[in-house]
């Protein structure tokens, strides 16, 4: 009886926690994202609703919730309806399995990882009934990019977690790998802080790209590109039909800085996060559904969790601010032509090394290996995408830089070709 009101509590207490931080992340995460993205262009952002403009979030939320659903007589109502909800129910459905403390997950499901890109793939289907259903060149075409990037990514975001499955085979003492989110984080607990990410950075870098890609945040937001296709498969939504892709897309957010915490940060694993030692220390209420010693160590794995989720969050803003988005040629050479084959060229010199190296050298062997794969990852990207500012200036830039290194005189600027001039049109009085 005791077990039965146990699990019933466990589930309630769950299941709230997770509607609540679906919620909340994207309030929290939009105010975070004006102001970080304020202060790293020299601007203020929200100010003038609640102490430092914190309430700017909430009233949007309120806007939305009383806002007017608008569309089109155009549209297939049916495909543009069921859309936000084919895109939200696998957002929500995908915390069934990811572990913020060993109590605070619903199930731990031996199938974690592979459910997990199975929902993640669901998500393609109401992107690309959105765009179809909208009966709008605008969104037919966000919602064909949105498909074609998010299949494409989703190749090389499965293939990048290989390595951490690998890993839990080498470090469980019966030798077989485990695709749980609790085994892999309990395979990174000994000791706390020997994390995944020391022995699979590149797998790690590969992962969160593709969840860039995945998610449709800069520089991969090509399906939502305002300046061509004014909101993508978003255009003719609003009110809470938009508002439901709004939070699918934070939610989004906050799946993939989850399973990169699980599988590569040590998940709840940090300071304090022992369960051994509070047992020892605390022993109020011994034996009881809620000991203290059980309470105190899981609000700790929370704790960290969610410190872990948040900094990696952080990042997307980072990245959002700083780099310009993709053409689309770009975009798919850089899954297809990069991405995968690093990806395949992981698993393999990971397979190698924890077959070939003897212990006790083996993680230390294989994880210095893979910091040599991420720099020649690195090197083989600023080679393909020219990360460099050579090049990108105008040309009359280039040709004054060239004069001021001779000591000739800056030139005045060139007159434009002629070929460039309308038909009939006179020369530019300025260019004579």
């Amino acid at each position: 009886m005791v077990n039965i009101g146990f699990q019933i509590v466990h589930f309630v207490i769950t299941i709230l926690f997770f509607i609540f931080l679906v919620a909340t992340n994207a309030v929290i995460m939009v105010y975070l994202e004006r102001k970080v993205m304020a202060l790293m262009q020299d601007r203020v952002g929200p100010k003038h609703y609640g102490p430092f403009g914190s309430l700017q979030s909430t009233y949007d939320v309120l806007k939305l919730l009383l806002k007017e659903i608008v569309r089109s007589r155009e549209t297939d109502n049916a495909i543009f309806m069921l859309a936000p909800m084919i895109f939200f129910a696998p957002v929500l459905t995908a915390f069934v399995m990811l572990p913020f403390s060993p109590f605070m997950t619903t199930s731990a499901l031996g199938t974690g990882i592979l459910l997990y890109v199975a929902l993640s793939s669901l998500d393609v289907i109401g992107v690309f009934m959105a765009g179809w259903g909208s009966n709008s060149k605008y969104s037919l075409i966000g919602g064909l990019r949105s498909t074609a990037q998010m299949i494409s990514y989703e190749l090389p975001l499965l293939l990048s977690l290989v390595g951490v499955v690998m890993l839990t085979s080498f470090v469980s003492h019966n030798g077989i790998g485990s695709i749980s989110f609790t085994d892999i984080i309990n395979a990174q607990m000994h000791p706390w802080w020997l994390w995944f990410v020391l022995l699979q950075p590149l797998g790690l870098i590969i992962y969160y790209t593709c969840g860039l890609a995945e998610t449709n945040r800069a520089p991969f937001d090509l399906p939502e590109a305002e300046s061509e296709l004014v909101a993508g498969y978003l255009t003719e939504y609003s009110g809470m039909q938009w508002a439901m892709f709004f939070l699918g897309e934070y939610g989004n957010m906050l799946i993939v800085s989850s399973v990169a915490t699980a599988l590569f940060l040590g998940g709840w694993s940090g300071p304090g996060a022992d369960l051994a030692f509070w047992h020892a220390h605390v022993t109020a209420n011994p034996g009881g559904i809620f000991s203290v010693a059980d309470l105190i160590f899981n609000v700790i794995a929370v704790f960290w969790f969610l410190v872990k989720v948040y900094a990696l969050q952080g990042i997307f803003i980072w990245v959002r601010t700083t780099l310009p988005r993709l053409r689309a040629d770009q975009l798919m050479q850089y899954a297809w032509l990069i991405l995968i084959p690093m990806t395949l060229l992981n698993i393999l010199v990971t397979a190698v090394l924890l077959l070939a190296v003897p212990q006790p050298y083996t993680l230390w062997v294989t994880g210095g290996v893979n910091f040599l794969l991420l720099i020649g990852y690195i090197i083989l990207l600023t080679r393909a995408i020219g990360a460099s500012p050579k090049g990108t200036l105008p040309p009359w830039v280039e040709a004054r830089k060239r004069a001021a290194r001779t000591g000739l005189g800056a030139p005045g600027l060139p007159k434009p070709p002629a070929a460039s001039l309308p038909p009939g049109e006179p020369e530019p009085a300025a260019s004579r």
